[in-house]
């Protein structure tokens, strides 16, 4: 079964080193974590030179424990880790893909029911909010939009191996 420690390395592929871009709201980046996040797991180094253990540690953190992704499938574990990384609503979308109340919070009741469904009906629906949502960010999704559904489209790829 694979591990956070696969879904780190996938990911990694979809974030690649730093970034700068003037038109990313979330700023500096390496590894795909901002400035900010890596500042309140205190890191106060260069960007630039932010250690991919470093950045992994947070990940693992930050993005997979904090959305509960051991206690669930691992393509739909990933679809989550993805979005948190990137920016969305990922236990909302979840909720609404399981058809829960969306709180924002995955309960355990939530995990009951992600792990009594079919996998592909879940990432399928939760790829629909989150393509949905990028969709309605009008003046990032002409910036950005091209590589976001690459990205949902990519990770569509790894999830049905």
């Amino acid at each position: 079964m694979p591990t956070f420690d696969d879904a780190f390395k996938s990911l990694i592929g979809n974030e690649g080193g730093y970034v700068d871009n003037p038109s990313d709201p979330g700023g500096e980046t390496m590894y795909g974590v901002t400035k900010r996040v890596a500042s309140q797991y205190g890191y106060t180094g260069s960007m630039k030179n932010l250690p991919l253990e470093t950045a992994k540690s947070i990940a693992k953190k930050e993005y997979w424990d904090a959305h509960r992704c051991d206690e669930v499938p691992y393509q739909i574990a990933f679809q989550i880790f993805d979005t948190a990384y990137n920016g969305g609503y990922p236990d909302k979308w979840t909720q609404m893909a399981i058809g829960s109340r969306a709180s924002g919070k995955l309960s355990d009741e939530d995990i009951q029911k992600i792990n009594s469904m079919d996998i592909y009906k879940v990432v399928m629906l939760f790829n629909a909010y989150r393509l949905m949502y990028y969709t309605s960010l009008k003046k990032s999704f002409k910036v950005f939009g091209g590589g976001w559904a690459n990205r949902i489209a990519h990770n569509m790829l790894l999830g049905s191996k």
